[in-house]
């Protein structure tokens, strides 16, 4: 790949993730200090997300795959979501917020897929090339952290309007890129090209169905993290939340170069294992960690995101890649999302808000607090039973499936 084109595919990452990290962390923050949302609508609003990333397959099985070039759909969608956030950022209800920031998911998260599925098409070699290039997007994520904790931009609508800048810059970049036209125009869409019946049929085999469901149940004390974690270190007096939270994002990095040397020797389940425990550890440092002698666990909690996700997450698409047949990689990964990041990531949004609005604490008018420890314990605590059901009942032994005969391969529709 030319230096020029690997450039071009690096800025469209690290905007990409820059939008995504400069509006999402410290949502939290903003909407319970200058809106007074309760924890309930804070977790609802954060959960729009999962909703976007349910319909995301559909939305690019159906739009993006057929009619047009792939750089022109990021285009547009990025341009109506750069209005739609903007707009959202100067609401003061909850349900024009939720209605806007909902609108504004359904639009950004099919673009995840796309800027993936556009700097794929374009490389020569997809397994030497997207690593270089994706990293940017962490890079992307970790710039917007730092940039709005330095400065102390946490509690305000001012990340949102950063963001939406960022994604009206993205939206215009995009109509310059590659041109990246649809593969499958003159196919007929039906579910079964998005979500094939021979990817859902790996179902079947009881490690991969416990794996399946140890994501699904791990997705909802996750939420926790995702939705509350910027608010809490907000609330317990630590200084440029967003900018440390950055750690996490550079920890993912490091532990993704570890992954290979720690995948030889414990293999599989516990990979797995060591990810889910490092949630519970992570839950628990949160629940007694403060800005003083235990600074220290807040730390601890932040920089364990690395093992918390690679370790878990990345590991599990490398047994799902090792498992499904070659001609369904693609499909079983877009079912894990859709099951992960979409079902498991709503229904925790839902969860999460109902707690802390539970442990929400009598305060005066515009200074509403809660009890963390009692959040973050019981956040640790489902995480914990997770992981020993999953401890007991999954194994990765066994043959790995046979690819499907080559007549059947050629009649599937594999997503991005």
């Amino acid at each position: 790949m030319k230096l020029q084109l690997r450039t071009r595919l690096s800025t469209m990452m690290f905007l990409e993730y820059f939008i995504w990290g400069a509006w999402y962390v410290t949502l939290g923050t903003w909407l319970a200090g200058s809106l007074h949302f309760t924890g309930q609508q804070i977790g609802l609003a954060a959960g729009t997300t999962a909703v976007g990333a349910i319909i995301a397959p559909f939305f690019v099985g159906i739009v993006a795959d057929r009619f047009f070039a792939t750089q022109k759909v990021l285009g547009f969608l990025h341009i109506i979501g750069a209005i739609l956030l903007f707009v959202a950022s100067i609401q003061a209800s909850f349900t024009a917020f939720y209605v806007l920031i909902l609108l504004y998911c359904l639009a950004f998260m099919p673009t995840l897929s796309l800027a993936n599925s556009l700097a794929f098409r374009q490389m020569d070699d997809p397994k030497e090339e997207f690593g270089a290039i994706r990293v940017l997007g962490s890079g992307g994520w970790i710039v917007a952290g730092l940039l709005i904790g330095t400065m102390r931009l946490e509690a305000t609508s001012t990340p949102m309007r950063l963001a939406a800048l960022a994604s009206l810059l993205m939206g215009l970049y995009s109509f310059t890129l590659p041109a990246t036209p649809p593969l499958a125009r003159t196919e007929k869409f039906s579910l079964d090209s998005i979500f094939p019946r021979e990817a859902i049929k790996l179902l079947g085999e009881r490690s991969m169905l416990i794996f399946v469901i140890a994501s699904f149940l791990i997705c909802i004390p996750l939420q926790f993290y995702y939705a509350f974690t910027n608010l809490f270190l907000n609330q317990t007096g630590v200084s440029n939340a967003a900018g440390k939270m950055t750690g996490g994002q550079m920890s993912e990095l490091i532990c993704m170069l570890l992954i290979p040397w720690f995948f030889r020797r414990l293999g599989v389940k516990y990979m797995l294992i060591a990810g889910m425990l490092a949630w519970v550890a992570r839950y628990l440092l949160f629940a007694y960690g403060n800005v003083n002698a235990h600074m220290w666990m807040l730390w601890g909690g932040i920089l364990l995101h690395g093992i918390c996700y690679d370790f878990f997450f990345v590991t599990g698409q490398i047994y799902i890649d090792r498992k499904a047949p070659l001609n369904l990689r693609a499909a079983a990964q877009g079912i894990i999302i859709f099951i992960t990041y979409g079902l498991g990531m709503f229904v925790g949004s839902w969860l999460s808000g109902a707690v802390v609005s539970h442990y929400a604490l009598a305060a005066p008018v515009g200074m509403a607090t809660y009890d963390w420890k009692s959040i973050w314990m019981f956040s640790a605590g489902a995480s914990a039973v997770v992981l020993i059901l999953f401890l007991f009942t999954f194994s990765d032994k066994g043959e790995d499936p046979k690819p499907l005969p080559a007549e059947n391969a050629d009649s599937l529709q594999v997503p991005i």
